[in-house]
């Protein structure tokens, strides 16, 4: 089971996954994955909603460029929570579980970029360059509790995130569905 970094920080503020407990017994392992693992046809919809959803001001809408603004993002907010001295067990369990996305949008990077003409590659390169550099006034604040603060302050990454890099991962260059398609309204609600 795989989760976004804004899900798995929304886990965290809950207290952790709670697996379903089988009806059957409640005395061997529990299950997380397999046969409760996520439906097609709901990762269909929760990538329709991503896609469907604006982006922030700046990020790049094609795939593989945006799949490395991403990881840049997450790589500079693990960086800004590294200098702090003050970083409790959240702080590293927030900069542990960014690093597992970080890992997985540059794998993904990696896959796809034999795939990625050298202007979408020159693209990507650049997006990344300048998600890396929101960073850097932040990096240069001699107060620790103003990088704190800006540490704690990151919200998280779009959900497209990790479904453009799926995508890049699985070379799909079909478009995502639509919120029609997914059988929802212009909310993202199930259609009546």
């Amino acid at each position: 089971m795989r989760l976004s970094l804004a899900a798995a920080l929304a886990v965290l503020a809950l207290g952790g996954l709670t697996a379903p407990v089988s009806a059957q017994s409640q005395d061997g392992p529990i299950v997380t994955a397999g046969s409760d693992a996520e439906s097609v046809e709901a990762r269909n919809v929760r990538e329709a909603i991503a896609y469907a959803t604006p982006l922030p001001r700046g990020a790049p809408t094609e795939d593989y460029p945006l799949v490395a603004w991403c990881a840049s993002l997450v790589e500079g907010h693990i960086a800004l929570g590294r200098t702090l001295t003050t970083a409790d067990d959240l702080d590293r369990d927030i900069m542990r579980l960014g690093g597992l996305e970080a890992t997985d949008f540059r794998e993904a990077l990696r896959i796809g970029a034999a795939r990625q003409t050298p202007a979408v590659r020159a693209a990507a390169e650049a997006a990344g360059v300048e998600a890396a550099a929101k960073w850097t006034p932040l990096m240069a604040q001699e107060d620790e509790k103003a990088r704190s603060e800006a540490f704690g302050l990151f919200f998280g990454l779009p959900g497209r995130c990790e479904h453009a890099a799926r995508r890049v991962r699985e070379n799909i260059t079909t478009p995502p569905e639509s919120l029609d398609d997914a059988g929802l309204d212009e909310t993202g609600q199930p259609k009546t």
